[in-house]
């Protein structure tokens, strides 16, 4: 990271791409636990799992019906069924050994009950009469209501074939197997297997807290009355929707007023939940911009001795600079005003983010949103980035509206709307201003205008980041 005496004298403009390799470097995979696996959903598996038992861990029906030896149906037709006598039931859960199917014998089966021994296939109760000596049954009686109990005589009309309608041991996976490879995210479908195979908890990297914090004496919470000069805090809401759509457990402060000693004992309250700290405003050049002024009293009252505590082959002096946070200007628009470094005796992660509605959204999917998905060990850490052809706006009636325009040297992000599809097309919506909330809430991607680029003609391709 740069000094801060560098930035004080304006002496470097930071890239997009050098402040998130910085950021990316610092941020490191959160520590391994096990969680149960509910709360291991969205997590990232460390370690390989391999099948203890196979599944099926016994061949089982996959159908209400009979149990019987295929070779007694083989010549069962409609006209000329084959009658089988009933020995009994045989229910979900039982150990499927109390009953033998011989020949001429079936044993009324129900979905996922154990194949008992004698039987090779399953005739469903649709192919039968149920036990009523009537026509095709639609469903199976209850035990209780079942004709003759669970005995009788059942006629079975269509043949079937050894191992029909019967889910064989293993036949999904068998003991031994890898179930899911270390790196795999456990979504619904890895929890279930996971539970299928008896495992109740996994080892994963845990989703990062992150704590979610605003700052201005103008910011009223929603519900409030705005007094004169208020505006509704709508910053701490969309960071923390945010950060949960990333997968993160967000907790969210309400705004904090410009006063320095205030912002600082509110940070310090918080480092004891937060393996992320993320604030927003108070980071331009502003005589109220207590952000910095916080943060750097939290930095440099930390005792030496204290930050070099546990850093083996640092001097007290590296140490104290790995919990400085460092300002920084991007070359960037919206979000120019930047900040990044770690604070508190855990050296825990903050990134502080400018205050425009619009600048701090960009600003962390930029570089907050890769910041959680790295502490969660994911592979994939950006959005998606795709071309798209450049139109008008809608509504921009018949004349062809004047081309996009950027400064020069600076990155710019507008909001846009995107439709996919073998000619992907990419719309703005909204107006460049950082304050413009209302447009955002329109904007499903973030078209990029590089460094170089001063304007952009209609018709052109652009690069496309996909918000949604």
């Amino acid at each position: 990271m740069s000094s801060t005496t560098e930035q004080a004298t304006g002496a470097r403009t930071w890239s997009v791409a050098e402040h998130l390799d910085d950021i990316l470097t610092a941020v490191q995979p959160l520590e391994p636990i096990e969680l149960n696996l509910l709360d291991a959903q969205g997590c990232v598996l460390v370690e390989q799992v391999t099948v203890p038992v196979a599944l099926p861990p016994f061949d089982n029906s996959s159908m209400d019906g009979y149990a019987v030896r295929a070779a007694d149906t083989e010549r069962a037709s409609e006209a000329s069924p084959a009658v089988l006598t009933v020995i009994g039931d045989v229910a979900a859960g039982s150990s499927g050994t109390e009953l033998t199917v011989g020949p001429g014998r079936a044993a009324r089966i129900m979905t996922g009950a154990p194949l008992p021994p004698g039987a090779d296939a399953v005739v469903p109760v649709e192919w039968t009469d149920g036990g009523t000596g009537a026509g095709p049954a639609s469903t199976m009686a209850p035990h209780s209501a079942a004709p003759q109990g669970s005995g009788g005589q059942v006629r079975v009309h269509r043949p079937v074939t050894p191992h029909a309608h019967v889910r064989a041991r293993g036949g999904d996976v068998c003991a031994g197997d890898v179930a899911l490879e270390a790196g795999t995210v456990l979504g619904p479908p890895q929890i279930a297997l996971l539970s299928a195979i008896g495992r109740p908890a996994a080892r994963v990297r845990p989703r990062p807290r992150v704590v979610v914090l605003s700052t201005g004496s103008e910011l009223a919470q929603p519900g409030e009355e705005l007094a004169a000069g208020q505006i509704y805090d709508s910053n701490s809401f969309a960071l923390a929707a945010a950060a949960k759509d990333a997968g993160a457990i967000v907790y969210r402060v309400g705004a904090v007023t410009d006063d320095a000693e205030t912002l600082r004992a509110t940070i310090e309250d918080q480092l004891i939940r937060a393996d992320l700290l993320v604030t927003t405003g108070g980071v331009s050049v502003g005589a109220y911009d207590v952000v910095k002024e916080a943060l750097t009293s939290v930095a440099e009252e930390e005792p030496e001795g204290e930050a070099a505590e546990g850093e083996e082959g640092e001097d007290a002096e590296q140490a104290v600079h790995r919990a400085h946070v460092d300002f920084r200007t991007l070359a960037m628009q919206p979000g120019k005003p930047q900040g990044f470094g770690t604070i508190g005796p855990d050296r825990t992660p903050i990134l502080t983010l400018p205050g425009n509605p619009v600048s701090s959204y960009v600003s962390f999917e930029l570089f907050v949103r890769p910041a959680i998905r790295a502490m969660m060990g994911l592979a994939d850490l950006h959005r998606p980035v795709v071309r798209a052809t450049l139109l008008p706006p809608h509504g921009a009636g018949d004349e062809e509206p004047a081309p996009l325009t950027s400064p020069e040297g600076k990155r710019q992000f507008l909001r846009g709307t995107y439709t996919g599809g073998e000619r992907p097309e990419v719309r703005p919506v909204g107006g460049s201003g950082s304050h413009l909330i209302g447009a955002l809430a329109h904007a499903d991607a973030l078209i990029v205008l590089p460094e170089t680029v001063t304007k952009a003609a209609w018709g052109g391709e652009v690069e496309v980041v996909l918000l949604g």
